[in-house]
């Protein structure tokens, strides 16, 4: 996460439920950084609402398996909306990490299961679909954020299923609503 984000310059990253989270928030808090608390399956759908209102932000939304299957219809509208500047990336641990650790229908590294959410986002017309299986890719796929592309991006980034130290970040919608906006340079709002 830190390696991913470390040159991110203006972008806006959404977190997922579960792992995405903890992990956005354990490689540094930033006003960017807009954590999604009990909205599994949205935080592609949040991404992309924020491309197209701001196309000339780097949108990340960083997600799991579990969300990204439970709201696999969002690619559909992702690819119809095309926004070169957002990146969603999918971190799979091939786990419902939030309900118990049951294995997903990725499979993640267990291989068991069979849905390929690459293929997924290809068949439902986004071009750009990229596994990251080294560093080199993870510095890739840094780069297409910070430089956007001809469309949207999905990124699938096999993690390890281990339960890592959780650090749990701003949980005040208000107050991170409010510092995202700041940080967007848009009013408070009501």
């Amino acid at each position: 996460m830190a390696r991913l984000l470390r040159d991110r310059g203006e972008a806006v990253v959404i977190t997922g439920l579960g792992s995405a989270t903890y992990d956005l928030a354990a490689a540094g808090d930033h006003d960017r950084n807009f954590y999604l608390w009990g909205a599994m399956g949205g935080a592609a759908m949040v991404g992309l609402g924020l491309a197209l209102a701001r196309p000339e932000v780097p949108v990340l939304v960083l997600t799991g398996d579990g969300e990204m299957l439970m709201g696999m219809g969002g690619f559909s509208t992702i690819a119809l909306q095309a926004p070169r500047n957002l990146v969603v990336a999918v971190l799979d641990n091939g786990l419902y990490g939030e309900t118990g650790g049951q294995p997903s229908h990725t499979g993640g590294s267990h291989g068991a299961a069979r849905t390929d959410l690459l293929a997924v986002a290809r068949a439902c017309g986004i071009a750009e679909a990229r596994h990251v299986a080294d560093e080199a890719d993870l510095d890739a796929l840094a780069a297409r954020l910070r430089d956007g592309g001809e469309g949207p991006c999905v990124a699938l980034i096999p993690i390890d299923p281990a339960e890592a130290e959780r650090v749990l970040p701003l949980r005040d919608a208000v107050l991170m609503r409010g510092r995202t906006r700041a940080a967007l340079g848009l009013s408070p709002g009501v």
